[in-house]
């Protein structure tokens, strides 16, 4: 009965432990994260500044969006592409080439605890991405909060509501509106995964491909009257930038930081004296 116990209390204690090892290490790249910083060549200044230049454009230039709506409306027949049978059988590809992705990742993520961390690393990383862009950012903050009306439902194609430029809140949508495109963010999330997982070999065709593939998903929402450009510009601008953020944090600054610590306790070794 002793032995019983015993056994049980060292079980427990080395769950315990073993949470504690976890959780020091999530500070430890935390730390490491932040003290690496920032320059200004990163893909994550990139980012931002490509979202700022886009969201200067479509604020001072509000007139675009209407104009490049125009072009696939028709005065009699609204939106005619939303009776297209190809560009609907494209947009609900898009939930089967997701869910096959994902689950893709799930699969290299679960395997990392047997073959290595080095490709789980990045399959978390594009797990916590459509998350944390597509899911938290873009449908949780952008959509719910925005209220701006969908092309179809403004007065200039056929509906009730006011335009409404990019970035100005208002309440002309009550739910699931128009700014920024989850769809487009989606898309964006789908490129993401070519670049991040690609082997090398297959880089020059894949990569091109999911990029044709997720700029086509993208564009189709125009097409239909569900989306005005800058909902979909900007959602791939806003969910690159979210994206590049999380791989400086989860996957580049440990790696740089480490990096650079070595170097400088290199420097601070001293010399040994020649005899």
């Amino acid at each position: 009965m002793t032995f019983v116990q015993t056994l049980g209390g060292g079980r427990r204690g080395d769950r315990f432990g073993g949470m504690g090892r976890s959780l020091r290490r999530a500070m430890l790249k935390m730390r490491l994260s932040l003290a690496a910083g920032i320059d200004g060549a990163s893909p994550v200044t990139v980012a931002l500044v490509l979202t700022m230049v886009l969201s200067a454009y479509f604020v001072l230039l509000p007139g675009v969006d209407l104009a490049v709506s125009d072009l696939f409306h028709d005065p009699a027949l609204g939106f005619v592409a939303t009776t297209d049978p190809l560009l609907r059988a494209l947009r609900k590809s898009s939930s089967w080439v997701m869910g096959l992705m994902l689950l893709g990742l799930i699969v290299v993520a679960v395997r990392g605890w047997w073959t290595g961390w080095r490709e789980a690393k990045k399959a978390l990383f594009l797990i916590s991405g459509l998350a944390l862009a597509s899911g938290l950012v873009v449908n949780g903050l952008f959509k719910a909060s925005w209220g701006r009306a969908r092309p179809i439902q403004i007065e200039a194609f056929g509906g009730e509501a006011e335009f409404t430029r990019a970035w100005l809140v208002t309440d002309q949508c009550a739910a699931n509106c128009s700014f920024v495109s989850g769809e487009a963010s989606s898309a964006a999330w789908i490129a993401a995964v070519a670049v991040v997982m690609t082997p090398q070999p297959w880089r020059a065709i894949l990569i091109p491909a999911a990029f044709a593939y997720a700029a086509a998903l993208s564009f189709n929402r125009l097409l239909f009257g569900g989306h005005f450009l800058s909902d979909i510009v900007l959602s791939w601008a806003i969910t690159a930038l979210v994206l590049c953020l999380l791989h400086r944090l989860m996957l580049h600054c440990p790696v740089a930081a480490r990096r650079a610590r070595r170097r400088r306790r290199a420097r601070s070794t001293p010399v040994p004296a020649l005899a």
